[in-house]
């Protein structure tokens, strides 16, 4: 495998907290020479609170699971139909910074859906993606002793209406979108296949 390569595993429809503890350990256990992971999924409903979280933005009374977990960021939600892409790397061994690898993640996005005619950008101040003033990915990550975990979410195909009980990544109001909304008739298993293929071409680079 190229140093710059990915080894892909795709998880299918799996529950937030086994995967949440299986990235821990993955990290915790990995060495010098552990390949670079990335892991594609989907879960179940769920919110997911990150360090930054406040009780303002979370949803009242709500009846899908809320979790608190040790990535940045704030709250936000998974569910069917979203694209999950988890990012295990080891930052020190390529000599990448949080900052730029945030920056590079968004790129991978933005060229995904370049390819389909989607114009789409980052903002300096509110990490993810946005198309037509809506958010359509949201990007969270956890570093540890130069290795990272968490990743990125891509609305594809879902239920969007979770969104409206919360305010996404701490800003009310916020619009969100899907790939399928913008007239992208690709499934989660084509946009996962093509986002690896840009994460790898975004990593590459010195």
């Amino acid at each position: 495998m190229k140093a710059d390569a990915l080894l892909v595993r795709r998880l299918g429809l799996r529950d937030y907290e086994p995967v949440w503890r299986e990235m821990q350990a993955f990290n915790a256990a990995r060495t010098a020479d552990t390949a670079d992971e990335v892991w594609l999924l989907e879960h179940p409903p769920v919110y997911t609170v990150g360090l930054a979280g406040r009780p303002e933005h979370l949803p009242h009374a709500p009846a899908i699971p809320v979790i608190n977990i040790d990535r940045g960021g704030q709250i936000t939600y998974h569910g069917p139909g979203q694209l999950v892409a988890y990012l295990l790397l080891d930052l020190d061994r390529r000599a990448l910074g949080v900052r730029r690898l945030v920056r590079r993640m968004e790129r991978a996005v933005i060229d995904l859906l370049a390819e389909y005619g989607i114009d789409a950008e980052g903002r300096a101040k509110m990490p993810g993606v946005y198309a037509g003033g809506a958010k359509i990915a949201a990007l969270g990550l956890r570093i540890r002793k130069g290795r990272c975990y968490h990743g990125l979410s891509l609305n594809v195909d879902m239920d969007l209406a979770p969104f409206s009980a919360i305010d996404p990544c701490g800003y009310p109001g916020l619009a969100v979108t899907q790939t399928r909304d913008l007239g992208i008739g690709a499934g989660i298993d084509e946009l996962g296949t093509r986002l690896v293929r840009h994460l790898e071409l975004q990593l590459a680079q010195s």
